[in-house]
């Protein structure tokens, strides 16, 4: 899928008027001058002295000694009593140093009556001649400080969490401490969203059906005055990068009206009831701009089955979240001309009231695009790139089956940085099939270290799965094979699969026989087997579990399917141990026939699969013409060039495609990985 450069300014607040970012005033050095300010408070509090605690008895010592200069007596029954200065040293010993200009020492008496009588006794005796002053304590702002600390502690940790909840310092600033429950929702308003349908190649039964939704935008009457419902909502489903945000935003295009986008995540907060605020705020701005289009991206991080993960015992903010929205979407309120579009690719986990009709009342599948499809989405992303003559569209398309758009996409601009590494002034063929083969194989390793007995090993398997594909009627048709390590393969064999809607028990054996060919090579002409086959056995195993557990292919089992789609979360199987004994055994004779089928053909043809495997060797990389030169053509015409003899033709009618009906998987290699 490929999106239009759009040159206008999406603005969320409406219209097309550019958004004015007005400059916040820096506060930094407000923040400075209050610390500051607290700080001369708390050095100055006491005339910048020093004090000291001391008992009474020290403190008789101290007065008989003639230390005192002054005292302080206060209502709480303490005295500070300030120090002579040449009697510092005596007092304070060796922090004198420290000290500041009245240093004093703090003493705790019983009573002001014994205090009293004792000084007077001292001045009597002519050994404390200074002041006393008696005065009420009252540290005001030592209570206040250390009353308002904590409180002005917490306010700002709040205020920082809730900014930074909010979005950050956008506009706004510490007001997002109330807008917390806001929806976060960004609003395209009528006429600023320029995406339409011509922007979206291929998916054409996709759009087929969201063109009814837009219909329903732009002429309610035509529909209501026949006593029809609008659709409350309709939920795109499919595999990643098949353009699900992008045909949303070209319904919203070609319906012109308010576009609200949200993704599924931004419902889901760490305070309970932040989730389900949302959504009344969502819903409130969309009644408030009616008609118009919600549109929920992944909306499986909110709309996960209930009860499949419990929270111990505590509140669990994503189903509060959850029963929110299927209250907003159907509920005893009314949300005419509001309509929902959703997209997930894991539709499987949905809560079931979130599927019902009334609320998604309609699943619009947007499947991996087919072969003319895939077409249609190249022309999209090369219009860009400088192309030279060798680039062959149709070629492009049939080497990339199972991919999506994003894919395609990721193809094309792969074959760009390839071109111009090799300092090339376009883009060609080669460049593109290198960038196919970087995307499904990985990285080429040309420097990894290989005695001429391992090349050959891997010559030969790779030369069996070769040969055993192009004698076989039903395997995919070989493209080429290498012996270049690629990622964590030693070797690949490159196939292009058949895109069939249907696969027959006999294609898929022939498949299975052809993905053995390299283990049978090896043992035929090596004399012995090796790790190399190891991600070969990993597919066929699975391939014939699947044929004979689910497919029901079993001749001792037949028409019995074990999968239900429904016991993700069930850890038990749905047979019994007999069964299973059954299920390994048929898996068991399903590959050893196949097996023995490949051996058969390499004996038969072991001097062309000898001179395929020294030709291997030789150039390291063959194609399909080499291994024709040496077998012959092969006498069955592939379904993918009847396809597209039959497209150049006539423009092919749309088919529409039961929910069981799977697209085929990306292309499949012989990959053999060389476990360590």
């Amino acid at each position: 899928m490929n999106e239009k450069p759009n040159n206008t300014n999406n603005n969320p607040n409406g219209g097309n008027k550019p958004k004015i970012n007005v400059p916040r005033p820096n506060l930094t050095w407000l923040y400075v001058v209050i610390a500051l300010f607290f700080a001369w408070l708390w050095f100055t509090g006491d005339e910048g002295s020093a004090t000291k605690e001391i008992t009474y008895t020290e403190f008789k010592e101290m007065v008989d000694k003639g230390y005192a200069d002054k005292i302080i007596a206060y209502d709480n029954n303490t005295l500070e009593v300030f120090v002579k200065p040449e009697h510092i040293v005596d007092v304070f010993k060796k922090d004198a140093e420290k000290v500041g200009r009245s240093p004093a020492v703090n003493v705790r008496i019983g009573s002001m009556e014994s205090f009293d009588k004792f000084i007077e006794q001292k001045q009597n005796e002519g050994k404390f001649n200074g002041n006393i002053q008696y005065e009420q304590k009252s540290d005001y702002f030592g209570m206040l400080f250390w009353n308002l600390l904590p409180i002005v502690f917490f306010i700002g940790l709040w205020i920082f969490l809730m900014r930074r909840m909010g979005g950050g310092t956008g506009a706004g600033g510490a007001s997002n401490v109330f807008n917390v429950g806001r929806s976060k929702a960004q609003l395209f308003e009528k006429g600023t969203n320029r995406i339409t349908f011509k922007d979206v190649a291929g998916q054409a039964a996709a759009k087929q059906e969201v063109q009814e939704i837009v219909d329903f935008l732009k002429q309610p009457q035509k529909y209501t005055e026949l006593g029809g419902k609008i659709p409350k909502g309709a939920l795109l489903v499919g595999p990643p990068g098949t353009g699900k945000t992008l045909l949303a935003k070209a319904v919203a295009g070609e319906a012109d009206v308010p576009f609200f986008s949200i993704s599924g995540s931004d419902f889901v907060e760490m305070f309970v009831g932040v989730g389900a605020s949302r959504v009344r705020d969502l819903f409130r701005q969309a009644k408030e701009k009616a008609p118009c289009i919600i549109f929920i991206d992944e909306i499986d991080a909110v709309g996960r089955a209930r009860g499949k993960n419990p929270s111990m015992g505590g509140n669990d903010e994503r189903e509060n979240t959850l029963n929110q929205l299927l209250t907003e979407m159907d509920g005893f309120g009314s949300n005419s001309g509001v309509i929902i579009l959703a997209a997930t690719n894991r539709v499987d986990i949905l809560d079931k009231a979130l599927l019902r009709a009334g609320r998604f009342d309609r699943q619009i599948y947007v499947d991996l695009p087919d072969l003319n499809e895939r077409k249609e989405v190249f022309g999209v992303h090369l219009r860009p790139l400088k192309l030279d003559d060798t680039v062959d569209v149709d070629l492009l398309a049939r080497q990339t089956p199972g991919f999506s758009g994003a894919d395609i996409a990721n193809v094309c601009n792969e074959a760009a940085l390839i071109a111009a590494r090799h300092q090339k002034k376009s883009v060609g063929k080669d460049d593109f099939l290198a960038a196919i083969d970087r995307i499904v194989g990985g990285l080429e390793k040309k420097t990894k270290v290989m005695t001429l007995a391992e090349k050959r090993a891997i010559a030969l398997h790779e030369a069996g799965h070769a040969t055993v594909s192009w004698l076989l009627e039903h395997a995919n048709p070989l493209i080429k094979v290498t012996i270049v390590p690629r990622g964590r393969a030693l070797g690949a064999a490159w196939y292009l699969p058949e895109e069939r809607q249907l696969t027959t028990k006999e294609q898929m054996l022939d498949e299975m026989c052809a993905t053995l060919g390299g283990r049978a090579a090896e043992e035929l002409f090596v004399g012995h087997i090796s790790t190399g086959a190891m991600n070969d056995l990993e597919r066929v195993t699975k391939q014939a579990y699947g044929m004979i557990a689910y497919a029901g292919m079993s001749d001792k089992l037949p028409n019995l399917c074990y999968y239900s789609s429904t016991d993700e979360y069930s850890f038990t199987k749905p047979y019994s141990e007999r069964t299973a004994e059954m299920i390994d055994q048929e898996v068991q004779n399903m590959i050893s026939e196949q097996y023995a089928r490949a051996k058969q053909l390499l004996k038969e043809h072991g001097e062309g699969h000898n001179q395929l495997a020294q030709l291997l060797i030789e150039r390291e990389v063959i194609f399909a013409e080499d291994v024709e030169r040496i077998f012959g053509k092969r006498p069955w015409t592939s379904r993918s060039e009847e396809i597209m003899a039959e497209s150049s033709e006539n423009t092919p009618a749309l088919e529409s495609k039961p929910d069981e009906e799977k697209t085929e998987e990306p292309p499949q290699t012989g990959k053999d990985k060389n476990e360590q």
